[in-house]
């Protein structure tokens, strides 16, 4: 996923606009772009010219701001992951470990439906092969599973550190899963039930499973 290369002089390369933005305006005008392209129509509706055209720039300009068309996906990307974060967040404690973790979930269904296709962005965008995730787009997926670990923490009080870890990952990708087919419509072709009532069966199930075994 490369932009067209329109070079990388030291001056933005515009459409009689060389003066209108700031750096950082322009940046931000262009994740805004991308975005309504991307919530309109998907990946596949992303594309260099069709952003410059809506902030009224030329296709090289993208490319003085962002390295690649990975680039600023990755970007839009961990914009994402902050917000669903911050929502995270927000969930406090008000009882059992269960109902804390069942809320979370609750929040994170209800986010991935208000932004469905950003959120599919997530697993549809794929770097080249020989390209690694960037250390500061990992943690922002850390930090995202650092509130599923808390919370299950509670449950889990004689486990390290590494048996929390697995055991929320096992936990929200099986959440992730019921969110995935919700969002793309396909929950219908497995079952007749609700995501809502999917997830809540899912947490409750596995954390009475976790409070079991280690008799919490």
């Amino acid at each position: 996923m490369w932009f067209r290369r329109g070079g990388r002089s030291g001056s933005v390369n515009t459409m009689g606009r060389r003066s209108s933005h700031t750096p950082e305006e322009l940046r931000e005008l262009i994740l805004e772009a991308s975005t309504e392209l991307i919530n309109e129509g998907g990946l596949a509706s992303l594309s260099a010219r069709e952003v410059a055209r809506r902030i009224g720039y030329s296709p090289g300009t993208l490319y003085n701001v962002f390295e690649n068309l990975d680039d600023l996906v990755l970007t839009i990307e961990g914009r994402l992951l902050d917000q669903l974060s911050a929502k995270l967040a927000q969930v406090k404690p008000s009882g059992s470990a269960h109902e804390h973790m069942l809320d979370m979930a609750r929040v994170y269904l209800r986010f991935t439906h208000d932004h469905p296709r950003l959120w599919n962005l997530l697993f549809e965008h794929h770097l080249p092969a020989n390209q690694n995730i960037p250390a500061w787009y990992q943690q922002k997926l850390d930090g995202l599973m650092a509130h599923v670990r808390a919370a299950l923490a509670p449950v889990m009080p004689n486990a390290d550190q590494d048996q929390i870890r697995r055991a929320a990952s096992v936990l929200w990708a099986g959440v992730h899963g019921i969110t995935s087919l919700s969002t793309a419509d396909k929950l219908s072709t497995v079952t007749t039930d609700g995501a809502n009532a999917l997830v809540d069966d899912l947490v409750l199930t596995y954390m009475n499973g976790l409070s079991s075994k280690t008799g919490s």
